[in-house]
């Protein structure tokens, strides 16, 4: 059989994981760009009865997989997707599996931007390589400020004890939390979306991506941050309204924002979240760690071993 996997842009999926249990009976390719349209990835990978494929970078809804007649192994990294058509793989006869998945990476990430931004890591560094001035931006104080929390979940709630360690005053709130919740994670209960995003100095979003969070922080909630507040997302993109973003770095409204995750992945090149200003961005960086990346490669082959004995192993949908 054959095997593709997506994706791999740093070129380490052979080295991240013992393939040899497998290499008897399947043909590992893998690609280290990204296929921009669906012609494009079913040209690619028609010839294929395996799949790996990282996160939800790469939908695979009906009108894909009927592409893919030899399709009967999906693997996705992570415990849930959202961009698979899971009626249509079944339809198919295509088995979908998942993988173990930290929650670690994207909360590192989350504080790499908070703090970039907080500190002005990036010009102060591009002005020192650069033969530029000699201190040219003042801090924001961690100490003492509010940071609010768009959800408390295993990722949220880790973000949340970070906070506390730098004396940070933590709220949280979403659609179903609880003030018995809140004070588990040792943390406040905001009264309401827009009371925390009012008074927080620092707001980071750590939400699942559904109907009720789509376009969760537009144009109207960006308007109620303070001027010399940030906003981080390491969640969804689809979560914050990026058009209204935008506008809101661009008009000064906001101190600034890290961003991790965008509405089109890779980003085009000349696309204005690649130089919108007061914007810190990381090219979807969240579960890209070697930790991570080793159980994604490894469960992968523990998946396609289990499935070409028969037995297949962490199924989804």
């Amino acid at each position: 059989m054959k095997c593709a996997v997506l994706d791999d842009f740093q070129g380490v999926a052979a080295t991240m994981a013992d393939w040899s249990p497998v290499a008897d009976r399947v043909e590992v390719v893998s690609f280290d760009r990204h296929f921009g349209s669906e012609d494009e990835l079913a040209a690619a990978i028609g010839d294929c009865e395996i799949v790996v494929t990282l996160r939800e970078r790469v939908p695979f809804p009906e009108s894909l997989l009927t592409r893919l007649p030899r399709l009967r192994l999906l693997i996705a990294s992570g415990m849930r997707n959202s961009v698979i058509d899971y009626a249509a793989a079944e339809r198919q006869g295509v088995v979908v599996c998942g993988t173990a998945s930290s929650g670690t990476p994207p909360v590192e990430l989350t504080w790499a931007l908070l703090l970039g931004l907080a500190r002005g890591i990036v010009p102060e560094n591009v002005a020192m390589r650069g033969g530029g001035p000699w201190q040219s931006t003042v801090g924001a104080d961690l100490d003492g400020r509010r940071l609010g929390l768009l959800g408390l979940g295993r990722i949220g709630s880790r973000v949340a004890k970070v906070g506390l360690a730098f004396g940070m005053d933590v709220v949280a709130w979403s659609q179903n939390l609880t003030s018995e919740r809140a004070h588990e994670a040792g943390v406040g209960l905001a009264a309401s979306k827009e009371e925390l995003l009012e008074t927080s100095d620092f707001v980071s979003v750590h939400l699942a991506l559904s109907e009720r969070t789509t376009g969760l922080v537009g144009a109207a909630e960006l308007a109620l941050m303070r001027p010399n507040a940030y906003l981080i997302n390491t969640s969804r993109a689809a979560i914050v309204d990026q058009d209204a973003l935008l506008r809101a770095l661009e008009a000064g409204a906001i101190a600034g924002a890290g961003i991790d995750v965008f509405d089109v992945e890779p980003l085009p090149p000349g696309h204005p979240m690649r130089t919108a200003p007061r914007l810190l961005a990381t090219p979807h960086l969240g579960y890209v760690t070697e930790a991570n990346y080793r159980t994604y490669y490894q469960d992968a082959v523990e998946n396609i071993r289990a499935f070409l004995d028969g037995s297949p192993i962490r199924r989804l949908g």
